[in-house]
């Protein structure tokens, strides 16, 4: 079984974007209201068309999939997956690096294993496109990168190879690595700012006139500038409300783009939130309560919608195996607290891939965008409903209901 499943991973990279038409019950485009026996017309790749199945016309010799509900393909706003592997050995745990406390030159890219077993399965339950870096654990653990599940590799499946820069503050980051890290909050807050100003007079000084007179180039500095330069996010896992509020402090002095990861007792700071115009990657709804989410509620996201804050869901960091949460559960669980249907497949879908950057390629089913679908056998967000087929760019990449 394994070697078929690797063999068609290996025939993926190589079979040219399938000219596809999905007929559907219900199509959840996202664009706009559901549509009722719909089609997605899919050529090259991309989607030609989308509307009634009665007045749109699909070319002859077009391959047709049928199902009850198609959405687009499903969105987890951020994850380990590809980093931390299935078996949860030490060769398949690269999630987090422990021998320094900040390290901004990771890149995920380096890491991210595209055949690994987990992607597939998040595949095949019409997950096609995660958010995958390194965990929290430390001040500044590494950057993150926005992927296809394709299951090529690393390269081909990258939509943006460094997406964010990893941080976590509170608990998870007090320990630092081999007894290098900050012992204290204050103390884990004050080594970020001072980098951040040494990344700042870098940056400036690498971009003077004087060739002469530029610092040799610096890994973690530069990494650290693209923040500074606003052209990527810093990207904070913090859960507490004294850390969300610290990450808020860090954001203003910079002038950073923040998004809040985790942000478990982000309810009690909602005006703020608001105020400063942050995005957050809420915790999984039925991530455990304890350590620092000890004060997490499962209406997260729908008291981060009601506060008209953009927020996404996701399957987060697990320890233990399966190693990776599954974000279509987690957001049938939003639904259940609080959410609208539409609410809970944007979380998954369109509003995650604008939060990460990408919502001109993936999060809704309309012309131009690419071929990602999800196929389902009825509600998604119920519990005995299958994902019975998945395509990413037009080709149709699993086709057992899951």
């Amino acid at each position: 079984m394994l070697r078929h499943a690797l063999f068609a991973t290996l025939c993926l990279a190589t079979v040219a974007p399938a000219q596809l038409a999905i007929f559907a019950d219900t199509v959840h485009t996202l664009a706009g209201p559901p549509l009722q026996n719909g089609v997605v017309v899919i050529t090259g790749g991309k989607i030609a068309a989308v509307g009634p199945a009665a007045g749109t016309l699909v070319p002859a010799g077009y391959r047709r999939l049928t199902a009850k509900v198609a959405t687009p393909g499903l969105i987890d706003a951020h994850s380990v997956v590809g980093l931390a592997g299935y078996l949860n050995q030490p060769h398949d745990q690269d999630q987090l690096e422990r021998s320094a406390a900040m390290q901004p030159e990771l890149r995920a890219l380096d890491a991210f294993n595209a055949r690994e077993r987990l992607v597939g399965y998040l595949r095949s339950l019409g997950v096609t496109t995660v958010h995958p870096g390194h965990a929290p654990g430390q001040l500044i653990s590494g950057q993150t990168m926005v992927v296809k599940t394709t299951g090529r590799s690393a390269d081909q499946d990258a939509l943006v190879s460094c997406a964010m820069i990893a941080c976590t503050l509170g608990e998870q980051a007090t320990g630092g690595g081999e007894g290098k890290g900050p012992g204290t909050r204050s103390k884990a807050v004050a080594l970020l700012r001072a980098e951040l100003i040494k990344a700042r007079e870098y940056a400036t000084k690498r971009g003077g006139a004087d060739e002469t007179k530029r610092p040799a180039q610096d890994l973690r500095l530069d990494a650290l500038a693209r923040v500074l330069a606003g052209e990527v996010p810093l990207l904070v896992t913090a859960n507490r409300e004294h850390d969300v509020s610290a990450a808020l402090r860090i954001a203003a002095e910079f002038k950073l783009r923040l998004v809040l990861d985790g942000a478990a007792e982000a309810y009690l700071l909602l005006p703020q939130l608001a105020q400063a115009g942050v995005s957050v990657i809420a915790h999984p709804p039925m991530a455990r309560a304890d350590g620092a989410l000890k004060n997490a509620t499962m209406e997260l996201p729908a008291l981060l919608a009601q506060a008209q804050i953009p927020f996404a869901l996701q399957s987060g960091y697990e320890s233990y195996v399966p190693k990776t949460r599954v974000v279509l559960f987690e957001a049938a669980i939003a639904m259940q607290q609080g959410l609208s249907f539409e609410q809970a497949l944007a979380s998954i879908t369109r509003d995650a891939a604008r939060l990460l950057g990408v919502d001109r390629w993936v999060g809704t089913l309309a012309p131009g965008k690419d071929g990602d679908v999800a196929l389902f056998d009825g509600d998604p967000f119920e519990y005995t409903t299958h994902c019975v087929a998945v395509t990413i760019d037009g080709q149709v990449v699993s086709e057992t209901p899951r």
